[in-house]
């Protein structure tokens, strides 16, 4: 099997985070909920983990690195946490549902949302997403890297030319792992993070990181371990964010991604642009299909076939092939009506692909070309 569908989830993890992992579930407790050794050593272990984060991210406080079960949770409490009725909000057709959804349900409560296009070449373009915002408007969100096409938006510019009381939240789950992010550096106000992509942990875990400028209010409710007395969530972070027990096994496989990381990043960023290169280079010459992409370093590499629906393509992929690859609309709708596309075919590598599987795979396409 040739797994290229990492954008979804990353199939394969470095062996610190397998043997980290299997640790967490060997010998879990439940984390800063008991005053035993083993729940302590759990709750230490978090701690940890949060403070590496802190550090891999550039954020400001440790106590402002929130846990979550994957990168939607953690947009939705940056953007339902934050915005309230009568604010004005500037985002971007290329971002993914976990943001318009959310502020979908915000324009029923009073929120008014300007949505950016694309440039002719499909991409973001800083100058016209700044013309939409005002004076007015109290936050731009906007994802670092599209889960469609790979497109990187200017963030540094970004920041440099909205208002300096706008909010910048940022959506990272595909550029999380694949690019340096330092949140202090470039003004990132929310960073949503995806664990099981780019940042090599399992599925379940998930981080937000804000700034002191943000001050986002609970959208779940329930225990903490902490001021159990008070029937109101706590008023400090993380605890007035984290309710419920936390996945502790996810968290450790999060946080010994970011090791891993810092010292791996710049080496997989630069092999996984290249083989992301070498897909686009080699499919843009093949006959029959319709390039979206670009060399990028998230991996991400969108195409179509001439007169074959994309989901069926991912299929012969699939059966055929044995080649996993993601068909339809990647629960990003805007950014397909952006690139009057109904569906496409998405293949991601990650540094854990090899130059061999990219010409299996070429060489797969091409043979889907002549038979379609």
């Amino acid at each position: 099997m040739i797994y290229f569908d990492n954008a979804a989830t990353g199939g394969f993890k470095p062996d610190g985070v397998i043997s980290a992992t299997t640790a967490a579930l060997n010998h879990s407790a439940n984390p800063g909920r008991s005053g035993h050794k083993l729940s302590l050593a759990c709750l230490e272990r978090v701690y940890a983990a949060r403070k590496l984060l802190c550090e891999f991210f550039g954020a400001e406080s440790f106590e402002r690195v929130v846990f979550t079960k994957n990168c939607t949770e953690a947009l939705n409490i940056a953007i339902l946490g934050t915005l309230k009725s009568g604010d004005e909000v500037v985002t971007t057709v290329a971002e993914h549902n976990s943001v318009l959804r959310p502020l979908e349900y915000l324009k029923g409560k009073g929120v008014k949302v300007s949505y950016a296009p694309l440039d002719e070449a499909g991409s973001v373009d800083v100058q016209t997403l700044v013309n939409f915002v005002t004076d007015a408007t109290r936050a731009v969100i906007v994802t670092l890297a599209s889960n469609v096409t790979g497109t990187m938006p200017d963030i540094k510019k970004i920041k440099s030319s909205i208002p300096a009381h706008c909010l910048l939240i940022c959506d990272g789950a595909q550029a999380c792992g694949h690019i340096e992010i330092n949140m202090q550096q470039l003004g990132i106000d929310a960073l949503a993070v995806a664990g099981h992509k780019g940042m090599l942990g399992i599925q379940g875990s998930g981080a937000l990181l804000f700034s002191e400028r943000l001050n986002p209010s609970p959208v779940l409710f329930g225990g903490t371990g902490s001021e159990s007395y008070n029937l109101n969530m706590p008023d400090f972070y993380p605890d007035a964010l984290e309710s419920g027990t936390l996945s502790y096994p996810a968290i450790i496989s999060l946080g010994e991604g970011a090791l891993y990381l810092m010292q791996n990043l710049q080496k997989n960023s630069q092999k996984t642009e290249q083989m992301c290169a070498f897909l686009c280079e080699n499919l843009v010459k093949t006959e029959g299909v319709t390039l979206y992409s670009k060399p990028n370093p998230c991996g991400i590499v969108s195409f179509n076939l001439e007169n074959m629906q994309s989901e069926i393509v991912a299929s012969e992929l699939s059966e055929k092939y044995g080649i996993c690859v993601r068909g339809g609309l990647h629960c990003a709708p805007l950014m397909h009506n952006a690139l009057k596309s109904e569906g496409l075919v998405r293949a991601s590598v990650s540094a854990f692909n090899t130059m061999n599987e990219c010409e299996i795979f070429i060489k797969a396409v091409k043979e889907l070309c002549l038979i379609r």
